[in-house]
């Protein structure tokens, strides 16, 4: 029920009265158990993990890319990751090249299939909301007890509708626009950036009262404290998305955020991107994570990916816990030379193999041009690798936010003039993190130190390779224009590229399916 709910139940409500015959179940008594509800708002959050309904992401859920490509969150870090100096890959698979190049299409495969994922997740959640409603627990006789429950479902439906809407904001700027209401034959309005982010912030207000509180949720699922940085997400990026600053509302949920009993662990930073990272201690600076397990959520995607991808060269598959390398994602030279000693730094968040790979990258196509990056680990802080006895699969929990992010962004926020924050409040906040990093206070820094360009530069270095680095260079202008790194803009040297690549293209069949969508400007 957990991960094929849903399969039964993406049609309309008329397709879903069903005659009984032999031992099969009619709606009226699925939907008398409690599990049937868990178990299609467990598919709005494995939407986010797995590709499709079957082990290694078979039976795929969008169709026209392979399923281990298609899995949410890879495709997602590809657009935010590979796009950026944090990351770039040597396969030839497709057009995937094109996106650390700059030189995509709105035929580029894997941005089409990203704005599939996003409409299909907000699909799965408008399923839910219609089969939930008052009046079909009514139908349904369904107890008090139960529907207790089914409220706190239909707000984190409603928040992860919200948080795919957001994704659509930042890489597409308008989305066509459904709702649990909207007619399924006709075909869906468009929405702008501006009417977008008005969507998400009226949406996540509106539910923020019915969340959970903020770590009181099962690890794993939404709760006020994910609503809250999503706020101060679509808030910091306000000037992006529509012209007008809200840093003042940033950091009013930031605050909240900061507020709730987080912490940051004494541990090292590398536990936070281990296998037992939900149990180790970093699960303490977790607000909301997407589960990935070895046994129950085989993906080609998520954590495997960002564990399987980087190994390659002489790397040692059996020191991250898998059976073996892919050799495709390693890191450039600008990144690099973002920590101090570069290779050598005694920044710990510096995790570079180095062993027979070349810092320049003369070949894309080759793994050793480039240095790889060493963070993501299929085993326990006691080497104990993960539950997949094959070693495919990984138990890594993806963090989509933790504190360490929060405390940047009040930092960024208060430099840019906000208000309800300090800047000495700030240098206390960066030193947690910088003590952790250099496992002593060699590293800190004075409220002296904390601009703009120090803030972007400590968002890579404590951030990296966990989606946000594209995000961070469009809102600092140095996503196109300004920075330069190796092979933007298929120049080795790197080389500035057109400022409409800040938005990416609507796929070019979507735009002759749907007569409400118009081409983003530029492509």
């Amino acid at each position: 029920m957990l991960f094929v709910g849903m399969l039964a139940f993406t049609a309309c409500d008329d397709a879903l009265t069903v005659e009984p015959r032999d031992n099969r179940l009619t709606e009226q008594q699925l939907f008398q158990d409690p599990a049937t509800y868990r178990g299609l708002i467990a598919k709005a959050y494995a939407g986010l993990a797995v590709g499709g309904q079957a082990g290694g992401d078979g039976d795929a859920d969008i169709s026209g890319i392979d399923g281990g490509f298609s899995n949410y969150l890879r495709l997602y870090w590809n657009m935010q990751e590979l796009t950026t100096d944090e990351a770039i890959i040597a396969w030839n698979d497709g057009t995937i090249k094109d996106l650390h190049w700059h030189v995509w299409t709105d035929g580029n495969e894997f941005i089409n299939a990203m704005f599939s994922r996003i409409n299909y997740q907000i699909a799965v959640c408008n399923e839910f909301l219609r089969l939930s409603t008052d009046a079909k627990l009514d139908e349904y006789n369904i107890p008090a007890d139960l529907r207790a429950d089914v409220a706190e479902y239909r707000a984190e439906a409603r928040f992860l509708r919200a948080y795919s809407y957001y994704h659509g904001m930042d890489l597409f700027g308008q989305m066509p626009f459904t709702d649990e209401n909207s007619d399924p034959a006709a075909f869906p309005p468009v929405k702008s950036r501006t009417e977008l982010f008005d969507f998400i912030e009226s949406e996540l207000v509106a539910i923020e009262d019915q969340m959970v509180d903020a770590r009181a949720n099962e690890y794993g699922r939404a709760d006020k404290g994910a609503l809250w940085m999503t706020l101060a997400k679509i808030y910091l990026n306000s000037e992006v998305y529509t012209g007008n600053a809200r840093y003042d509302d940033a950091i009013i949920q930031l605050n909240k955020v900061i507020g709730a009993g987080y912490s940051i662990p004494s541990d090292p930073y590398h536990n936070l991107f281990l296998a037992d990272n939900n149990s180790n201690g970093s699960q303490n600076e977790f607000i909301w994570t997407i589960n990935f397990d070895g046994l129950n959520t085989q993906t080609f995607g998520g954590t495997t990916y960002l564990t399987h991808a980087p190994i390659g060269g002489d790397m040692n598959a059996a020191n991250f816990g898998v059976n073996g390398g892919w050799g495709g994602i390693r890191t450039t030279k600008e990144f690099v030379e973002l920590f101090p000693g570069m290779e050598n730094s005694a920044d710990g968040r510096e995790a570079f193999f180095t062993d027979d790979q070349e810092l320049e990258i003369q070949d894309v196509g080759r793994f050793k041009d480039g240095y790889a990056i060493e963070k993501f680990r299929n085993v326990t802080v006691n080497g104990v690798a993960g539950s997949d006895p094959v070693g495919d699969f990984v138990d890594i929990d993806f963090p989509v936010y933790r504190l360490a992010d929060a405390y940047l962004m009040y930092a960024e926020a208060v430099v840019r003039g906000g208000s309800g924050g300090d800047i000495n409040t700030a240098e206390g906040y960066i030193n947690q993190l910088r003590e952790r990093a250099y496992g002593n206070t060699s590293g800190n820094i004075s409220a002296s130190n904390i601009d703009l360009d120090f803030l972007l530069d400590e968002r890579a270095r404590e951030l990296h390779w966990e989606t946000h680095r594209r995000q961070d260079l469009i809102r600092f202008n140095q996503f196109t224009t300004g920075k330069v790194w190796t092979w933007k803009g298929n120049v080795q040297s790197g080389t500035t590229t057109a400022p409409f690549r800040n938005i990416l293209p609507i796929p070019a069949q979507e735009v002759s399916l749907n007569p409400n969508l118009n081409q983003n400007p530029g492509y």
